[in-house]
């Protein structure tokens, strides 16, 4: 299945009826941020009823499930989206075997690479998935993996997206393993993780201080008290509610202890890491914080 293949969207209402268009794009998603989604965008008509039908290909062969529209009036306006066959297959073998979905789970927050991002973090391109938390005693933790991991193929595959990460991984069945492919501090590594039971994923404070002077700092700290950690790293001491620092997530405790891949020691260091950022005309800064022992990632925009 390419772009710009022809296709023919089958349904039931009003009536049995047909109609005709072509695969606009592949890989759809961002409609259900939380949900499993590669989508097959569709200019063929979709209307109500027509969900739950069939898309075919010119030889008849079963490619997609319609699912959904795109539409501010409930009215088709050539944007309509189906589910691929193979992830169709997959969920109706579960069904058959589970009698239910068991969606695979390595126990890791993932997000986006955005071109933003690959500049504060030095890399060539954008693309991959970074994992910005590992849930304690989860399969990721178990395999090795960090937060501030940038993974960038699943067995092989290349990971174009955060989106293309959790799909591939709900693919998987629980107790297969999968090589993961992936940048640690500009290091290319692999590592195997064994897909686990995403009922048993969930992912998890410290310190004296010296304040840190106000001034240069990202505009998204605003309402954090930052304080010297005298461990090391910059003590989050508290987070006004509702405050630009409150929205990045970060929380009371947490410890800045790197900046854009740069170990900060004092908050000194995170003011050289912001400057460093707009002197090359960024916005973004990635932050990794320790938490009750673990290790997360925030983005500062």
């Amino acid at each position: 299945m390419t772009k710009g293949a022809k296709i023919q969207r089958g349904g039931a209402a009003p009536k049995s009826i047909t109609a005709n268009g072509i695969v606009s794009a592949l890989g759809r998603s961002g409609m259900n941020p939380d949900g499993f989604e590669s989508l097959i965008q569709t200019d063929a008509s979709i209307n109500p009823g027509n969900s739950g039908g069939a898309l075919v290909n010119l030889r008849g062969e079963l490619v997609g499930i319609n699912n959904m529209i795109l539409s501010g009036s409930g009215g088709n306006i050539g944007i309509g989206f189906a589910i691929p066959v193979n992830m169709a297959r997959s969920i109706t073998d579960q069904l058959i075997k589970f009698g239910s979905v068991k969606r695979g789970q390595l126990g890791v927050t993932i997000a986006p690479v955005t071109p933003d991002i690959a500049e504060a973090l030095t890399l060539k391109n954008s693309g991959g998935a970074l994992i910005t938390q590992v849930a304690k005693d989860s399969a990721a933790a178990r395999a090795g993996l960090k937060a501030g991991d940038i993974v960038t193929a699943l067995n092989g595959r290349n990971v174009k997206s955060a989106a293309e990460f959790r799909n591939a991984i709900g693919l998987l069945r629980v107790g297969e393993k999968v090589e993961i492919s992936l940048l640690r501090d500009g290091q290319p590594r692999k590592v195997t993780a064994e897909v686990a039971d995403p009922a048993v994923q969930t992912a998890g404070e410290t310190s004296d201080s010296r304040n840190v002077p106000e001034g240069s700092q990202h505009r998204a700290l605003e309402g954090a008290q930052l304080e010297d950690a005298p461990s090391g790293g910059v003590l989050v001491r508290a987070v006004a509610p509702g405050s630009p620092a409150a929205n990045t997530g970060l929380r009371s405790n947490d410890v800045i202890v790197a900046a854009n891949g740069v170990r900060v020691s004092s908050s000194a260091d995170l003011s050289a890491a912001w400057r460093n950022s707009a002197n090359r005309g960024g916005s973004t800064i990635v932050l990794q914080i320790r938490r009750g022992g673990e290790t997360a990632i925030i983005l500062l925009r």
